[in-house]
Parts: C-alpha cells; sequence; structure tokens
C-alpha cells in the first residue's frame, strides 16, 4: 500500500490577511496623526525665522543704546513688519507686535489650511519675551501666547512667558 499524498495550494488563509490588515490599519491610526503634528511642527519654523529676525535687530539696539527699544519704530521692526505682511498669502505670520515697554515681541498666526484651527487668530502665536543684561546683551525667553499649543513648538522655544 502505497500512502499517497495531497498536495495542497500554497498561500494564505483569510484570516492571516484579516491580520496583516488589522495591523496595517494600527500602524496607520498611529502614524498619520504624528505625521500631521510633525507637518505643524515644520510650519511654525517660518514665524521662528521671523522671532529670530526680531531678536536681532532687538539685541543690536540694545547693544548700541543700552537699553530697550520703546516703540518698534525705534527699533527698526517696521521694516520687519512691512515684509512679513507683503509675503506670499500662505504665510503664516498675521501680524507682529512689539511692547518696549515689557520687553516682549509678539507674533499672531494666520489662518492658513496647513495648520489646525487651534493655532490661528487672537491669543495663538508665539511670545519673545527680552531682558537686558548689565553687559549690554539680551536674554530671551520664547514660548506659545497659547501654553496648549506648546506641543507645535520646538523645545527651544517652550518657556513660559
Amino acid at each position: 500500500m502505497k500512502a499517497q499524498m495531497k498536495n495542497g495550494q500554497g498561500g494564505f488563509t483569510l484570516i492571516e490577511l484579516m491580520i496583516v490588515i488589522a495591523i496595517i490599519g494600527i500602524l496607520a491610526a498611529i502614524a498619520l496623526p504624528a505625521y500631521q503634528d510633525y507637518t505643524v511642527r515644520a510650519r511654525m519654523s517660518e514665524p521662528l525665522a521671523v522671532a529670530a529676525e526680531a531678536k536681532t535687530t532687538i539685541s543690536e539696539f540694545v547693544a548700541t543704546n543700552g537699553a530697550l527699544p520703546g516703540t518698534a519704530a525705534e527699533a527698526g521692526l517696521n521694516e520687519l513688519t512691512t515684509v512679513v505682511t507683503e509675503a506670499e498669502p500662505n504665510t503664516l505670520v498675521d501680524t507682529t507686535t512689539w511692547n518696549g515697554g515689557t520687553g516682549t515681541f509678539e507674533i499672531t498666526l494666520k489662518a492658513v489650511p496647513q495648520v489646525p484651527e487651534a493655532l490661528q487668530g487672537a491669543g495663538n502665536g508665539i511670545r519673545l519675551v527680552g531682558t537686558p543684561t548689565a553687559r549690554g546683551t539680551v536674554t530671551w525667553a520664547c514660548g506659545p501666547t497659547n501654553v496648549a499649543n506648546a506641543k507645535y513648538l520646538p523645545s527651544s522655544c517652550r518657556d513660559a512667558v
């Protein structure tokens, strides 16, 4: 008597395919929100570049005059604001304000499609607070104007200001 071996077809069973699809779905559910946060954080580099330019302008003023500028015009920030407002329509920066009394420079964010509504409009933006030192330099603290949005800023700009 010869034993006959039955050749079955190779391949995946339905349950194996369903498990693979479920795993891919779980990975996508985790990766998509992380990617969306990443793209928003990448967009936040634009207002931070404006902030860096303002910090340089104000620091130069303090080094020359020994005190914070009283107005944006005195600091030379009006030119910066003009450049920002005349930029392309997809720019993230809406307005910039300087308060010489408190040493506060604020950037308000504009409504653009790539940024969540929680980051747009009044009360949402970046705040820099400059404190002049005795050596003629400025120490800067950087943070969000709305603490709930700190996760979208780099770690160097998450101070409570």
